[in-house]
């Protein structure tokens, strides 16, 4: 099922089932943020010492030229 189609039947749904619709959804991106936030920690350490996972953030302040 394409994005579209999700919302045009969402779009037809009671209001109280569109709110469910929407808490629920919510919840789950606060969950899931609440994990990203909870790997970052375990992995602050290994980015602070390990060298070999930061190396490309010396190339930061370099032009980006995308190749088409």
């Amino acid at each position: 099922m394409q994005t579209a189609d999700l919302l045009n039947q969402i779009y037809q749904l009671p209001l109280s089932d569109r709110l469910l619709i929407v808490e629920r959804t919510v919840r789950s991106m606060r969950t899931d943020a609440g994990e990203l936030e909870k790997s970052a920690a375990l992995m602050s350490a290994e980015y602070r010492t390990n060298k070999e996972l930061t190396a490309f953030t010396q190339l930061d302040m370099e032009d980006f030229y995308e190749a088409r």
